[in-house]
């Protein structure tokens, strides 16, 4: 891991968890040239799928709270695929799928939790294109799932 990756995480108090395998037929990333494609994670709590429904029986702290440890799952993806997190030029685009009710209106806000950690964790190189939906239903239950783009 790189020095400046490692030192910004470890200062974050940040340890990439072993990373996930794929729950279906699918890869967990796959390159092609020079931009890596991260399937979608899904929020986990305590190793488990984290669940609930945004506007429900879940609010929006929590929901980005959710989305934040996606982000790390996705840096443990990426590190484990790359074998380094020095190889990511930039992160260049995140979509966020919240799973909320119909009257639910901030999925932009709860999706700020991964893209607020990416940014501190690789500085400019982390900002990102991104988009975030509201899905009336995520696998598992999951409150959150969300899949990364990066240029290596």
């Amino acid at each position: 891991m790189s020095t400046k990756i490692s030192a910004r995480l470890q200062a974050l108090g940040i340890d990439l968890p072993p990373p996930g395998p794929p729950a279906a037929a699918y890869v967990m990333a796959a390159t092609s040239g020079n931009t890596v494609f991260l399937s979608g994670h899904i929020a986990k709590k305590d190793g488990k799928p984290w669940v609930g429904k945004l506007g429900k029986d879940m609010d929006t702290e929590t929901g980005k709270a959710a989305a934040r440890s996606i982000a790390i799952d996705l840096l443990s993806s990426l590190h484990s695929h790359l074998g380094t997190l020095d190889k990511v030029k930039r992160i260049v685009k995140v979509m966020g799928l919240v799973n909320s009710t119909a009257e639910y209106t901030e999925q932009h806000l709860v999706v700020n939790g991964c893209s607020e950690l990416l940014f501190e964790v690789f500085g400019d190189s982390g900002k990102h294109a991104r988009s975030a939906f509201g899905v009336a239903q995520i696998p598992l239950g999951a409150c959150v799932e969300i899949e990364l783009i990066a240029e290596i």
